[in-house]
């Protein structure tokens, strides 16, 4: 279930998001969410590059707070870079929830 959680907040609620508060432009608004995903690229960087029981927040360099703070800055800038701090912000806030389900 963890996996089927994790999955549908990274592509699933995002279009959920996109038409709710962008109807005008949703589905723009949907690929600008999901190419945040790209942030899980730091992901290389690690030791394994996977492991299962590792929590994501605050282990890769772009998944820590002081990231996230500059994440949330983007939320005060015009489209597309609000689009991304949301996007950003709710992968991190999705990647949470996963490590609270381990």
């Amino acid at each position: 279930m963890q996996t089927f959680i994790h999955y549908f907040l990274h592509f699933g609620f995002p279009i959920i998001i996109a038409y709710g508060f962008f109807r005008k432009d949703w589905k723009k608004v949907y690929f600008i969410l999901i190419a945040t995903i790209l942030v899980d690229l730091d992901h290389l960087f690690a030791d394994p590059i996977f492991q299962a029981d590792r929590c994501s927040i605050n282990f890769h360099p772009l998944h820590t707070y002081y990231a996230m703070i500059g994440y949330a800055v983007l939320l005060f800038f015009r489209k597309p870079f609000n689009i991304i701090g949301i996007g950003l912000l709710f992968h991190m806030l999705t990647d949470y929830i996963d490590c609270l389900l381990m």
